[in-house]
Parts: structure tokens; sequence; C-alpha cells
């Protein structure tokens, strides 16, 4: 899993110069590969784009926020635009902020209902479809992206919560693609959940689809479906974004443990519990309380928060998502 720490590193460190040393020796090393001119066109285009998105969220690494996915073709009358106003504004209320790309459609209804002191906009360069909306226009909180793989990464990076509402090739991509990075270990663990207005059956025949045609053939498991919900509204979606950082805090590797940052202790029958339904995804040892690693005084606001310490077997990330689930049920 990904170490996703958000605390700006001091330019002045040792260890902010060795990594810095270590990206101008790896940008050397494509002279020595016969890099062509375009390749390195590339590479300097990449590296601006993470500098700018790096730099954009730098100021907001306290804050949590919500990613959100749909069409940018569905206009103000249409159901799903004002739901996903509606979203907007019940997750800035719960204190999230907003990330989008920008664009019309579900991008900008969801920004008008968080408000543009709650949103960022995450665009890209397209030959259509590239303007930035009305209502986060001009604003600092505002970056546009060449490639689509740098803005996705951004969309997940900076994400505690991932929200899809129906839409095309798109939000079927980011939405697999997110699903992938969870169940791979390759992002945090987070809550995906999928959204859409009373009467449609977009996400009905989605999961329809996943349920006969990935899990009946045995391309995904039964914890698999745990990773995402499929929600009946705004309250639901909301509550299952909240709900799973009631116990559970955050999470990072330390050497070869599984740390879970938890907002309070667990009781000892909660901890006798963990051990005795969630041993199957440790390689070893037990479930264990503990104060923060020494390692971990790079992360100082977190360092007060009691931690829940396992050998995690690296594999059953739909089991770690129950695990979760069972926490926050504390």
């Amino acid at each position: 899993m990904e170490n996703r720490d958000k605390r700006p590193l001091d330019p002045r460190t040792k260890r902010a110069q060795k990594l810095l040393a270590d990206c101008v020796a790896a940008a050397e090393t494509l002279l020595d590969h016969q890099a062509t001119v375009g390749d390195l066109k590339m590479v300097r285009s990449v590296l601006r784009e993470m500098a700018s998105g790096f730099c954009m969220f730098a100021p907001y690494g306290d804050r949590r926020k919500a990613t959100v996915f749909g069409s940018a073709r569905c206009g103000p009358d249409d159901p799903n635009y004002q739901l996903a106003v509606e979203f907007g504004r019940t997750i800035a209320d719960a204190g999230f902020m907003v990330i989008s790309g920008g664009g019309p459609g579900i991008m900008k209804a969801c920004l008008e209902g968080a408000g543009r002191p709650n949103s960022f906009a995450v665009g890209i360069h397209l030959p259509f479809e590239q303007e930035v909306n009305d209502v986060i226009a001009g604003d600092a909180k505002v970056t546009l992206f060449r490639y689509f793989f740098t803005r996705k990464l951004f969309f997940v990076k900076e994400a505690e919560a991932i929200v899809l509402f129906p839409g095309g090739f798109g939000t079927q991509d980011e939405g697999f693609e997110t699903l992938t990075l969870v169940q791979t270990g390759k992002a945090q663990p987070m809550p995906i959940v999928a959204l859409e207005a009373p009467g449609g059956n977009y996400w009905k025949t989605w999961k329809r689809y996943v349920l006969n045609d990935l899990h009946a053939k045995g391309m995904i498991s039964d914890s698999d479906l745990s990773l995402f919900k499929v929600v009946k509204n705004v309250e639901h979606a909301v509550a299952e974004i909240t709900g799973f950082y009631r116990v559970y805090h955050s999470s990072r590797w330390v050497r070869d443990r599984m740390v879970f940052r938890l907002n309070r202790e667990l009781s000892g029958e909660w901890l006798a519990r963990l051990n005795r339904e969630f041993g199957d995804i440790l390689v070893k040892g037990e479930f264990t309380q503990r104060k923060a690693f020494r390692s971990e005084r790079d992360d100082p606001d977190a360092w007060h928060l009691p931690r829940l310490a396992f050998y995690f077997n690296r594999r059953e990330f739909g089991r770690l998502r129950e695990l979760i689930d069972l926490i926050n049920q504390a």
C-alpha cells in the first residue's frame, strides 16, 4: 500500500535533498538509454503537471476530500445533476472538500453544491469539454493536465472517498481503476460509493454485470464486493463516507506491518473479536494495539492516535475493508 503522508517535506533536510538527487539521477539515465526528444518532452510535462498538482493540494492536507466522477453531458434539468448538487452541499457540510474534473455536468454540479471554497478542479486539456466551469474558474484550486494518467493520480491520491454518478466511458474507466487500485493495495482503503437519482437503473444494471459476469465466474472474490456500495440517496452516501472514518482514521506500512491509526482505542473484547474473525488475513501473530512506532515521527499530527498493528498478507484487501467496517462498529 502506498504511503500517503501529506505533510510537506522541509527542502533543507537531508532526506529531501537525497530524494531530489534521486529524481535527477533517474532523469539522467534517460540519455544513457537513448531516450528520444519526444520521451524527454513527456517526462518534462509529467513532472511539471505533478509539481502543479502537489503545490495546489499542499495547503489543504489537513482536510478530507471526496472525488466525484460522473457524466459531463447532463444539464441542470437532469435529476442526477440536481442530486450531485445536493451531494456536494451535504458532504461539504460534513467537513469534506470536493474534487471534480472541473468541466460541465456532474463535475459542475457537485462543485456548485459544495461551494467554491470547498472545491477543487482537476481538469484535462481536450479538443472539447475543456473549459473550466464558472463555479471554480479563476480559483487557485484549479489545475489542468495534458495526460489522463497524471490527472487520475491526483483524483485518487488526494481523496478519502470516491463517489460515482452515472456517466460514460470516462466514468466507467475511473470507477474500475479506483476499484483496481484499492483491490490491489495501490491506494489506501477508502469508501467507493455509487449514487444516482431515484428511478434510475444505471448502477443496478452495472452491479448485475459485476455479480453475473465477474463474481459468478470467479474473476473477483466474495470480499471484493465489499470494496464498493451502491446507495439509495445522498443521506446514505454521506453516512457511508463519514462512517468509514468513525473509528478508523488512516493506515500506513511500518516495515512489514500494516498499521491502522484509530480515533479511539478498542476494548479488549473488540480486539479479541478481530483476532477471532480476521485471523485469516494474517501471515503471523495477532492484531495488537500499541502507541505510534518511533518511525512514525514524520507525522506528528497523528502521533497521539492509538494504533492497531498486524502482519497483513497483502492479498485480501476486500477482507481488509470488511475489517475496517467491523472496527467502525466498535
